[in-house]
């Protein structure tokens, strides 16, 4: 199957950030055999006026991320997949990045992907490794900042990470892209996201309590611009700049936004997570390493995910005798907020 012809303006983020979210592919034909095809265009509704109003930025001139995008791209639909890695996502004889890339081998119908994925790296070494992988690589440049050390979780360099990573997204988004993972997404969304437990309705407001940026789909049109500029601004503000990005976007949703925008909340059925297990590894698309603090646990606890995946498509009963679940209990992430961690 030629899988490129029907991609369209889209990028993938399975968000791989640094002691971040990472999510492992898990592409199943039950889901989709494919990326999405929906049609890009803008609205022109605007966003309250305290929030932001909506502007469309001219797209930026060629540069070297334009330049990275499109030659991940396929074709002229420019469909590609975004990780963001440091040093401590490289280094090591298990890394988190060899697990990442390991899931695009493992999952069903995901071997193509590797040739979308974009690998944004914020410091030297996990570059020049990318370089070495010959994947598509992009520097991403912040000075004065070292980011090669792994980020705790809720440390004060974690949360600077998050939002230049928010920074950068808005970028992409003013560059008329749009961000997906490995679902279609309905056309008609503004936004998809993740949230720690979801209540099993995809449309309740009660999810943006537990959101979580690990991974989601945002559509380029005005308001999403808007709603990422206002985002990014709140970290200058003295009441918002000691927040984590996740949490400044939650008091933006509780002022409103979700009126304006059509936001749907991913079921943990399809994107599993350490917060919420999916309970049908039949329909799961993704794995998403959240409620994790140190990326040592990631890789253990992602690893046995692996295991349990390679199980399920050989055959073999996944069924936990222990706990009459799918999945073993994620013990390392659990532990890992009890240890004192050295980074």
């Amino acid at each position: 199957m030629d899988h490129s012809k029907n991609m369209i303006r889209n990028l993938v983020i399975p968000s791989i950030f640094i002691i971040g979210l990472i999510c492992i592919l898990f592409w199943t034909s039950d889901i989709s055999t494919r990326l999405s095809s929906f049609q890009y265009y803008q609205q022109c509704e605007s966003l309250p006026n305290e929030i932001a109003a909506s502007t469309r930025f001219a797209l930026s001139p060629q540069d070297e991320l334009e330049t990275a995008l499109s030659e991940a791209s396929v074709g002229n639909n420019k469909t590609v997949i975004i990780a963001i890695i440091n040093k401590a996502y490289v280094d090591g004889e298990t890394t988190m990045l060899s697990v990442f890339l390991q899931s695009f081998w493992l999952g069903e119908e995901t071997r193509y992907l590797i040739n979308h994925l974009l690998l944004v790296s914020v410091d030297q070494v996990s570059f020049e490794r990318c370089k070495f992988l010959r994947l598509h690589c992009y520097r991403l440049v912040t000075e004065g900042v070292d980011f090669d050390r792994e980020k705790l979780y809720d440390s004060h360099e974690f949360k600077n990470m998050m939002w230049r990573r928010t920074e950068f997204l808005a970028d992409v988004l003013r560059r008329g892209y749009s961000f997906i993972f490995t679902q279609d997404p309905d056309q008609n969304d503004d936004i998809q996201m993740s949230c720690d437990n979801f209540n099993g309705d995809p449309w309740s407001g009660v999810n943006s309590r537990l959101l979580n940026t690990g991974f989601y789909y945002v559509r380029s049109n005005n308001n999403t611009i808007s709603l990422f500029n206002a985002w990014y601004r709140m970290k200058e503000d003295p009441k918002f700049n000691a927040k984590k990005d996740q949490d400044a976007l939650k008091v933006l949703f509780n002022w409103g936004v979700l009126r304006t925008l059509k936001v749907r909340w991913l079921d943990t059925l399809y994107f599993s997570g350490f917060c919420q297990d999916s309970k049908d590894i039949k329909v799961v698309s993704t794995v998403h390493a959240n409620c994790c603090r140190s990326i040592n646990a990631k890789v253990i606890d992602l690893m046995s995910v692996l295991r349990e995946w390679r199980k399920f498509r050989d055959g073999v009963p996944t069924i936990s005798a222990v706990n009459g679940t799918i999945w073993s209990p994620h013990l390392e992430c659990a532990n890992s907020w009890k240890r004192k961690i050295r980074v």
